[in-house]
């Protein structure tokens, strides 16, 4: 066997062994893609409620009214 050939082989064995691999790790991008919604939902909900805070809301609303002060 020539070593062009031998070269040949090897890289379709390693194309079968990564498609291979591939194949078995596809059911976990669906859980994984889940939990990042979730995440985010979690992250979301807990801004949410600093931002809409008495305090927060005050000190953002105080930042807009100066921005909006400002002579050009």
């Amino acid at each position: 066997m020539g070593k062009a050939v031998r070269v040949r082989v090897r890289a379709r064995a390693l194309v079968r062994r990564v498609r291979a691999a591939m194949r078995e790790e596809a059911g976990m991008v669906t859980s994984e893609y889940a939990m990042g919604v979730i995440a985010a939902v979690a992250f979301a909900t807990v801004l949410y409620k600093v931002v809409t805070s008495g305090q927060v809301s005050g000190e953002l609303q105080d930042i807009v009214r100066r921005a909006l002060d400002v002579r050009m």
